[in-house]
């Protein structure tokens, strides 16, 4: 098929500035793939969350009960709304991993001797099921098993009901309840030191004197049910036997996780590729005017031969759309090759049956839509101007800008200044808007850098203060129920313990008229030392004597602020009810949280000194002795060793986070060196005739060069202030954003991270500028000067 002549006219434009159009196509292209990555990840993630739900039955209400008799099972499926009630029984255990000299925490759950549970299904990835009535088996979650780098017929001990029992792994398996596997209470996955188990329910019946009985419940609720109607239904029904409050999924742990994951995916979706788009467009617009100035008398030629104007715009429109092609085929490949990293990243983070990347068709006709628009929307005023150009006007050359004294020169000063600055400073007044341009595209890139390494300096920071300001204990334990205080003199004398301070912690419900929110009030002493209440500026609260201290979004949760009072309906024990006022508030980084003085709990639950978790400072040289103690100590249900948590936050989030560090340096030096070589590039084109003249009239390479690499380099140093500032900004738009109950981000941007995002955009767009000094050096000055332009 013949190519028509406006088509090979633009085959030969694009090739005659290919230089200009990759370095275009590539910075939309990595705006492409951001986009197909983070759209597909959040399709692919929302995707295999609900499959998994849905196949695995996940349920949707749950609750905690001290002790209950089967029959009540029947009562609560009655509930208008309940499609399935299932009994259960979860405990907590404390640990003995083969290899493993610490202590380990679990969780153990029963599953129906015969048959599978109806409810929070498990899939079998290796080993088999469980032997009916077998009392010595265990399932265990894959994540534990792999951190331990065990095998199906490997064997552990667990202390059940005070006594150590050796429990043989038989299946290896996932439960949708656990797809963010993490120990209550702790921040960051530890799978080496916590793992869920599961064991048949005669079994754990037998060890925890609950034949007949079960003290956790899992609902399915019917498609439209309500569920807070459900749920106050549950409550009404276990608070005889020692409910501890039914809950939502969405307030279950692992489901606020990913989540959680979700909607910051959610978020992120579209800002970081709209920086890219934006880039790309203002490059187009820059590159089209400058070609479509240059071929006025190609436009006026083909008015001339009768083209129409919708065909001459219609040419032009086309070359940005090739561009844009060409950025479709960098980006969909890029964005597949990043899905790839991002999976891997999720799977050490998530644990699904199966988690796969999937470009949806749906997301690449988007992404073709919105290349397309930038492409358009940068050409579209250069292709207006062009079309709206008189046949007699176009042949005339462009009209010269205006030339007048220069800004230094107005201030009386022009006269100390060398000429070669005077005209870089009047060829960047004589532009203002394409410098202005420039220097916004040139400062995004300063912006991505920071806002990249943002994210790190918050994290380090959040968890330099959570384990170092807060947590400032080396081990802490927690009973499985209520003890009394003496046992802090009994865990003072195990070996390297240097001291040790006594916390309780009740679960609650507060209410502030019609909301409330379920949380762990915890009790500690106001000359605590080993738990510290930081707010997130480092400054220290001070522990009210009457009152309540609560995390600053658990306030705004409530709509209280300090002085007023709640409702405090404790769900353990005596189950008190209280009017408590709001004595503080604490701006923390994790959760919804609640203190009290300990003696003030203890006065509310009307009881004696009791406590049920113990803060410990440690002699490191006798610390393998101590985990042999609590390893046998038959109270202790969890023992959570901070640098444990430390390991394994650097093993996970600090390695995900410097994946994300390393894509962000490229990204941003792509926009930088992209911006940088287009203006560059154009400005030589621009300028070829003027500076060629200065050459013939005796202006050294060195001092020509100087023109143009100093224009170049005073809009990067002044794009640099420009995007620390934006790049500020938007750190805290996203601590704003991300402000959520999970999770809060401390505003932390560090020297560093600005001294590095103005060096590398300096280096590359050195590195850019290296380049078109190149081409400067071997200009042909006879055929720029033979040239009319």
């Amino acid at each position: 098929m013949l190519i028509a002549p406006l088509d090979r006219k633009m085959f030969r434009d694009l090739w005659h500035m290919r230089g200009l159009a990759a370095a275009i196509s590539v910075v939309m292209g990595c705006g492409i793939a951001l986009f197909i990555l983070s759209r597909s990840m959040l399709h692919s993630l929302e995707l295999t969350q609900q499959t998994y739900y849905d196949r695995y039955n996940f349920a949707d209400v749950f609750a905690s009960i001290k002790r209950a008799p089967d029959e009540i099972i029947h009562r609560i499926e009655r509930i208008p709304g309940v499609a399935t009630a299932e009994r259960r029984i979860v405990v907590p255990v404390n640990l003995s991993v083969p290899g493993l000299d610490e202590p380990a925490s679990g969780r153990l759950i029963s599953v129906p001797d015969v048959g599978r549970p109806r409810l929070n299904q498990l899939f079998l990835r290796r080993g088999r099921w469980l032997t009916p009535r077998s009392d010595d088996e265990a399932l265990a979650s894959e994540a534990f098993v792999d951190a331990n780098h065990m095998e199906v017929g490997d064997r552990f001990s667990a202390v059940i009901n005070g006594r150590m029992k050796e429990l043989k792994i038989v299946g290896v398996v996932l439960s949708p309840e656990y797809i963010y596997e993490i120990k209550p209470g702790g921040i960051v996955p530890d799978n080496r030191h916590f793992g869920v188990f599961w064991m048949n329910e005669e079994a754990l019946q037998l060890a925890y004197d609950m034949d007949g009985a079960f003290n956790d419940l899992a609902i399915k609720l019917m498609r439209g049910a309500n569920s807070e109607d459900v749920i106050q239904r549950v409550d009404n029904l276990i608070e005889p036997y020692g409910g501890l409050g039914a809950f939502d999924r969405r307030d279950q742990l692992s489901h606020q996780f990913v989540d959680n994951e979700i909607e910051q995916n959610r978020n992120m979706g579209l800002f970081a590729p709209s920086i890219f788009l934006g880039v790309s467009a203002f490059l187009i617009n820059v590159v089209m005017s400058r070609t479509i100035n240059s071929q006025r008398e190609q436009i006026a030629a083909l008015k001339a031969f009768g083209y129409s104007n919708f065909e001459v715009g219609w040419h032009y429109i086309k070359s940005v759309l090739l561009i844009a092609a060409f950025a479709l085929a960098i980006g969909i490949p890029t964005g597949a090759w990043f899905g790839w990293l991002v999976t891997g990243m999720y799977a050490r983070l998530f644990h699904f049956p199966v988690f796969l990347f999937r470009i949806y068709p749906s997301v690449l006709v988007a992404a073709a839509l919105v290349a397309a628009s930038a492409a358009v929307v940068g050409a579209l005023g250069s292709v207006l101007r062009a079309v709206r150009l008189p046949p007699a006007e176009a042949m005339r050359p462009e009209p010269p800008a205006g030339f007048g004294p220069t800004i230094l020169e107005r201030l009386g000063i022009g006269r100390y200044v060398p000429p070669i600055a005077l005209m870089v400073v009047r060829q960047l007044e004589r532009h203002p808007v394409k410098t202005g341009l420039s220097t916004l595209a040139i400062s995004l890139a300063v912006t991505v850098l920071v806002i990249g390494n943002f994210f790190q300096d918050s994290i380090d920071y959040m968890m330099n203060a959570q384990f170092h300001w807060v947590q400032r204990f080396d081990v802490s334990i927690a009973t499985s129920d209520p003890v009394s205080d003496r046992a802090l003199y009994e865990l003072a004398s195990m070996p390297g313990v240097m001291h040790c301070e006594p916390t309780r912690t009740v679960s609650a419900r507060l209410r502030a008229g019609p909301r409330n929110r379920r949380v762990g009030v915890r009790g500690i002493e106001p000359d605590s030392t080993l738990y510290g209440l930081v707010n997130m500026d480092g400054h220290e609260a001070t522990l009210p004597p009457h009152g309540l201290l609560v995390s600053q979004k658990l306030a705004e949760v409530l709509d209280v602020k300090v002085g007023d009072w709640v409702e405090l309906e404790v769900l353990t024990d005596k189950r008190p009810h209280r009017r408590v006022m709001i004595a503080a508030t604490i701006k923390d980084f994790v959760g919804l949280s609640a203190y009290i003085d300990l003696a003030e709990l203890r006065q509310i639950m009307l009881e004696g000194p009791v406590i049920n978790g113990v803060n410990m400072e440690v002699d490191p040289a006798y610390q393998d002795a101590l985990y042999r103690d609590l390893k046998e100590t038959p109270a202790v249900a969890t023992v959570m060793v901070k640098q444990h948590s430390i390991d394994s936050f650097n093993d996970t989030i600090a390695k995900n986070l410097g994946v994300m560090k390393r894509i962000n340096l490229i990204f941003a030096c792509i926009i930088a060196a992209g911006v940088v070589y287009n203006s560059a590039r154009i400005s030589l084109a621009e300028r070829s005739r003027e500076l060629a003249t200065l050459r013939v009239i005796g202006f050294t390479r060195q001092e020509i060069s100087s023109i143009l690499l100093g224009e170049l380099a005073i809009v990067t140093l002044l794009a640099i202030p420009v995007g620390l500032g934006l790049g500020t900004f938007f750190a805290w738009w996203m601590c704003t954003a991300f402000d959520q109950e999970l999770f809060r981000f401390p505003m932390v941007v560090s020297n560093r991270t600005y001294a590095w995002a103005s060096l590398v955009v300096i280096a590359a767009s050195a590195l850019s500028g290296l380049l078109v000094r190149r081409n400067l050096d071997h200009l042909d000055l006879v055929a720029v000067l033979k040239s009319r332009e």
